[in-house]
């Protein structure tokens, strides 16, 4: 139902027309206004220079280690540790200086005096200003490279079982709120009789039920999610006092407080509204209500707000408040679309007038969506190269396609609404206008036991209920609606799942910004995607088999590493041990270990595998087949 307005009088030609016309131009906005040039934002924090830099070598051991970031960020003790090459701490254990200059964000860790030659590991964790946690390693040298027993980090800071529970609840806390905000506006404005229907209870309570699991368990985590990634850590206190000290810990409590205040809302919007008849009574209680959750859900949005992407960058103090309307539209747009499905399927009374008021107040959404997302997009991204070559950029596309397509459904159950008015309702009315005593017996109201009495009576109930929904579900509009509000709410799903994405990526400018560093920043060589084949035999039985290798994006930086392995019959085959050890022998760098996880039969995965410097690699691949059979395979490849 979504960018609809009530159906009205333009002609069957017309309507597409004016609806693709508009579209176009939605569409052509979009993007024309979000490249439009602009200073330089900064959200999600990056890595944008060092000193050493990135592979350098240098002659005499530095006093100290510096880094430069796109944005402000949190450190700790152990933000910046520097290893020599059997892995004893270089630096002198300290928390990292902040040597910031102006808009220069930089830090930096002191070494001990007389560090001996060779090759040397950097690895650094930090909070970002936009809540999210980053973290990357690199090496230099001191004379010349040296082989190292340091393995660089292979999880990303936020990753591991921890963060994918943390990435669930993320998600799970926007489709609650989704849910409660936008349930709630559709029974106030749209459906007033939606407050007594069991079903638009049930979905608003679930709403705030889900928002408020998810914001505890995202609390509660938040911890071991910026910090060890260990589910133990959950329940350290001295954590997580920490974590209240912080920006997101504050956005979390003060949350959870707004919760309170929403739980007290639905009572009386199920509660005290439901009940009230008089309607001069429940028109002021009416508008006390949509003030109140008015404030109340607006408070929520802000959280989000107050700590992730808008909360820094440029225009900041505009860039939270454009948020909040954001999330306030998304909600009233897809909780509403959620809602008419469940009212459609569930209930027998809702009619054409609650969908066209809907439909209007979709229609307001879409505008308010369109103008706030062309802002945010023209901050986050800001030129053709970040829009067409980031993961944001690419996300982003992917939203505006699912719009486009969301609004193109959206135009099919404006019709269907517009019929609905003109047949269920009629029969409707017929039902509802039809006299008590035609339907009834007359023995029911005459008898004299009042509980059986009211027994009779819930049962004429709900044989009425059963018989209106009989005749709404055999209406053949009424049924075209709900097949396309259900293909909305289908849209709607992956819409909300891609613009939770879009909430933990790094945006495009910033990507950009942090590939085009400094000129101590080491920007990642240009490569492509390294794919290796390597036969091996262990000599025992059932030893023969195929290595298969896959480095993607195969650059100097931060790579994901894929190793299958076949057996000699071609099918997937589990070994009880696979390494993996990277060496640029020109340099004399490595070997640098590799461990991956098993992912499933036959299928090992290692993130974050860091390539220091681009060059001819050799891969050296050590199979177990049994306790005593193993093999050491190995081959070289191009890599940046």
């Amino acid at each position: 139902m979504s960018a609809t307005a009530p159906y009205a009088g333009p002609s069957p030609i017309r309507r597409p027309l004016a609806a693709a016309a508009l579209l176009a131009a939605l569409v052509s906005l979009v993007f024309g206004l979000l490249l439009a040039g602009a200073g330089p934002a900064s959200a999600h924090a990056a890595l944008t220079g060092s000193d050493p830099a990135d592979g350098a070598v240098v002659d005499t051991a530095p006093k100290e280690v510096t880094l430069s970031f796109s944005e402000a960020i949190a450190v700790g003790d152990d933000s910046i540790r520097v290893l020599d090459p059997s892995g004893k701490r270089a630096d002198t254990d300290t928390e990292p200086k902040d040597l910031s200059e102006g808009s220069t964000v930089r830090y930096g860790v002191a070494l001990h005096s007389g560090l001996p030659d060779g090759t040397y590991t950097v690895a650094w964790q930090a909070i970002s200003a936009d809540s999210h946690p980053i973290s990357g390693a690199f090496t230099f040298s001191i004379g010349a490279p040296s082989d190292t027993t340091v393995a660089l980090p292979s999880q990303e800071a936020g990753g591991g079982p921890v963060g994918v529970v943390y990435d669930i609840a993320r998600y799970a806390a926007y489709g609650g709120f989704v849910l409660l905000v936008g349930g709630s506006a559709f029974v106030l404005v749209c459906w007033r009789g939606g407050a007594t229907a069991l079903p638009m209870q049930r979905l608003v309570v679930r709403g705030w039920l889900t928002l408020t699991a998810a914001t505890l368990v995202m609390l509660l985590l938040r911890n071991p999610y910026t910090g060890s990634g260990k589910f133990a850590d959950a329940f350290d206190l001295a954590g997580l006092q920490s974590v209240l000290d912080t920006k997101p810990g504050a956005a979390l409590v003060s949350r959870l407080l707004l919760l309170g205040a929403a739980a007290l809302f639905i009572a009386v919007l199920f509660g005290t509204y439901a009940r009230r008849e008089d309607e001069r009574e429940k028109k002021d209680l009416t508008f006390g209500l949509a003030v109140g959750g008015g404030v109340v859900a607006t408070g929520i949005a802000a959280t989000w707000a107050m700590s992730e992407h808008a909360s820094t960058g440029i225009q900041a103090n505009i860039a939270m408040p454009v948020d909040v309307l954001h999330l306030l539209a998304v909600a009233a747009w897809l909780g509403g679309l959620a809602s008419l499905l469940v009212a459609l399927y569930r209930t027998p009374d809702i009619g054409s007038a609650a969908v066209r008021r809907f439909s209007a107040v979709a229609f307001g959404s879409v505008v308010v969506l369109a103008a706030t997302g062309i802002y945010q997009s023209w901050r986050q991204v800001g030129s053709w190269s970040a829009l067409t070559g980031t993961r944001y950029g690419q996300l982003l596309i992917l939203k505006v396609a699912l719009i486009a397509v969301l609004l193109a459904v959206a135009w099919f159950s404006r019709r269907w609404t517009g019929r609905l008015t003109d047949s269920a309702v009629a029969s409707d009315d017929a039902s509802e206008e039809q006299p008590e005593s035609e339907s009834e017996p007359e023995s029911v109201s005459a008898d004299p036991d009042p509980e059986r009495a009211a027994q009779l009576a819930r049962q004429r109930a709900a044989l009425t209920a059963t018989k209106k929904k009989r005749i709404r579900d055999a209406d053949p509009q009424r049924s075209g609606l709900r097949r396309s509000v259900l293909a909305e709410a289908a849209v709607a799903v992956v819409l909300l799942a891609v613009t939770t994405m879009l909430t933990s990526t790094e945006p495009g400018r910033t990507e950009e910004e942090a590939a085009g560093g400094t000129p101590s920043a080491s920007a990642p060589a240009a490569g492509g995607p390294v794919n290796l084949k390597m036969p091996f035999d262990t000599g025992g039985q059932n030893g023969k088999g195929t290595v298969r290798i896959d480095i993607e994006p195969g650059r100097t930086g931060s790579n994901d590493l894929h190793v299958w392995i076949d057996g000699s019959d071609g099918k997937p085959m589990d070994v009880p041990e696979l390494k993996l050890a990277l060496t640029l022998e020109s340099k004399d760098i490595g070997p640098l270990p590799v461990v991956p996880d098993r992912l499933a039969e036959g299928h090992w995965s290692a993130s974050a595998v860091q390539i220091p410097m681009a060059g001819d690699w050799k891969i050296d691949v050590t199979v177990r087949t049994s306790d005593i059979d193993q093999v050491t395979i190995d081959k070289n490849a191009k890599i940046g």
